[in-house]
């Protein structure tokens, strides 16, 4: 894999880091090296990128397809292999292309972390379509504005999702076929899954056939993912297959690194097992998780609902090596009370982002595990990884979320949008690289005003250190981040805005241990109107998934505090929830 001898990158004395991130990054992606970098033109943009990357999902399939019976998926008892796998999606995609799909067409994936949740969304791809992965806990008016928007000609839902969807689905003219996995009901107006593959079990004695005849390149869409916006009606960022797969090369490397970090001769490749609890539907479990996953042909271990009693059980039955997701979930393995009654010793690293984490969290990982922790900075705009922090440097940097993956670059700029800060200097974070998306769906202005010359404008505050590493200090935009989920302000806001006895109300986030943040509201009513926590709680929770819903609501006899120009100073709120 490494050409170059790993005792060129030795110094003395042989103490760590015993080589400097330069240093590595010359010979990991020397010409001729496993990551090697090439630049190639994106949408007029000369753009670094992984030379050796897979450059489309059906290059992907087909080393899954070699990876033949090595197990891909286990989920409650039902286990899946990579023969199963790729047998399955090719079946599948054959069905979508009688069903009319076509390049570019839209096909909508609503559904929780199961074996077919990746079969349909590489089987859509291997039509030319965009994939549309909609977020599992929306509510049924929620899911009708992502198939709407998107356009998409076909949807798959799983039982509980399909029965949210088929509520608003007179609403939604462009869905023309709707197909269901483990219904609820039989009366459900949709085909079953079952109907066109068959059991999960069986998949592997499907016929051993190639995909459609269908030209694909790098730069060609590959998925809409929603994300909100502080104003105004979600956002889907259209990402292509380069953006994607760039990830599958970013865990790669800043694995690799850690290992010449140390000093240490790389080990001989091996498949991993990872707990797959961080939703598929969020671009850091598909993209930077399910994709690299399948490069290295690993498994993945699917939980129907996260508990850490059962997660335990599975890290010991299963065998488990990477487990994590956000800090919560890494939160909830160190305190648990039952912890000690598992050999937990397979695993081997333990791994989070989304959400802000504590240093203490990155030392206790260490220390009570004997795992190594590892994090990064990414978000829905760039695909996923963009900056990966592992190992030493992360228990050496607890604050930071890493450097830049070597074909991305980080810069900090001033308000003016146009003067680079110094090192040191807090500013809006700017990001680019091969993972950046393609704009937003149907949003050019959006588009033009977040996205700059190949650059993401990504509305967090940071600032660089000398070697490079990311320090977010704060969110420019106005977003919470509770256990991984993106809470809006705005979006709460505007529910609570809705009720007729409010006439003024700020959503902010409140510091939480294990999930990082939760919301909290602060509300003002109009004159002689009367509303309880519990009535506003419900009103909330009745229009938004649950966990939008604040845990918290201070209400005050005066409106809010604004600046200037009107906007809620929010910083002064805070006291109110000390």
């Amino acid at each position: 894999m490494i050409r170059q001898p790993i005792s060129s990158l030795q110094v003395e004395p042989a103490a760590w880091p015993v080589a400097s991130l330069a240093d590595i990054e010359k010979v990991l992606t020397a010409p001729g090296q496993r990551f090697e970098i090439e630049t190639v033109t994106v949408n007029g943009v000369p753009t670094k990128s992984w030379k050796n990357a897979p450059p489309t999902t059906n290059h992907l399939l087909a080393v899954a397809r070699e990876h033949g019976q090595a197990e891909f998926v286990y989920y409650e008892g039902e286990r899946l292999t990579y023969t199963g796998f790729y047998r399955a999606t090719a079946a599948l995609s054959h069905w979508l292309v009688a069903q009319g799909v076509r390049k570019g067409d839209r096909v909508a994936l609503a559904m929780v972390n199961l074996p077919e949740w990746p079969v349909i969304f590489f089987a859509a791809a291997a039509c030319g379509a965009i994939v549309v992965p909609l977020n599992a806990w929306w509510t049924a008016q929620e899911l009708r504005y992502g198939l709407s928007d998107s356009g998409a000609k076909i949807v798959f839902a799983d039982g509980d999702r399909m029965s949210r969807i088929a509520t608003v689905l007179p609403e939604v003219t462009n869905i023309e076929r709707a197909v269901v996995s483990r219904p609820t009901s039989d009366a459900m107006d949709a085909i079953a899954l079952d109907s066109i593959l068959g059991a999960v079990d069986t998949w592997s004695d499907l016929p051993d056939q190639s995909l459609p005849n269908v030209e694909i390149q790098p730069d060609d869409p590959l998925t809409i993912f929603y994300t909100s916006g502080t104003t105004g009606a979600p956002k889907g960022a259209l990402g292509s297959h380069r953006n994607a797969l760039s990830n599958t090369f970013s865990g790669a490397y800043s694995a690799m690194r850690s290992v010449l970090r140390r000093g240490d001769t790389p080990p001989e490749p091996k498949p991993r097992r990872s707990l797959t609890v961080i939703p598929l539907f969020h671009v850091t479990a598909c993209n930077a998780g399910l994709l690299g996953t399948i490069l290295s042909g690993s498994s993945l271990v699917f939980m129907r609902k996260w508990d850490a009693l059962e997660a335990f059980a599975l890290i010991e039955k299963e065998k488990i090596t990477a487990a994590g997701g956000v800090p919560t979930i890494a939160w909830q393995l160190l305190e648990h009370p039952e912890r000690h009654r598992f050999d937990l010793s397979s695993l081997d690293s333990i791994g989070y982002g989304g959400a802000p984490a504590a240093p203490e969290l990155v030392k206790r990982i260490y220390e009570e595990f004997g795992a190594m922790p590892n994090s990064g900075w990414g978000m829905t705009e760039t695909s996923a990884t963009v900056t990966h922090h592992g190992s030493e440097d992360y228990l050496n940097r607890p604050d930071s979320c890493g450097p830049a993956v070597p074909v991305s670059d980080l810069k900090i700029m001033r308000d003016d949008g146009v003067t680079e800060c110094a090192v040191g200097e807090v500013g809006e974070l700017w990001a680019r690289g091969p993972q950046i998306v393609l704009g937003y769906w149907n949003k050019p202005e959006a588009t033009a005003e977040t996205f700059v010359d190949g650059w993401v404008r990504t509305g967090d505050l940071a600032r660089l250190d000398e070697e490079g590493f990311c320090y977010i200090v704060d969110r420019a935009k106005d977003v919470i981040i509770r256990g991984g989920e993106n809470i809006y302000s705005s979006e709460v806001e505007n529910v609570l805005y809705e009720h007729p006895s409010v006439t003024d109300a700020a959503v902010i986030g409140r510091p939480h241990k294990v999930l990082g943040e939760e919301p909290v509201a602060v509300v003002h009513l109009a004159p002689g109107e009367n509303a309880s926590e519990a009535e506003l709680q419900d009103w909330v929770k009745a229009r938004l998934a649950i966990f939008k819903t604040p845990v918290s609501i201070r209400f005050v006899q005066e409106t809010l505090p604004r600046n200037a120009n009107g906007k809620i100073l929010k910083k002064d709120l805070k006291s109110l929830f000390e």
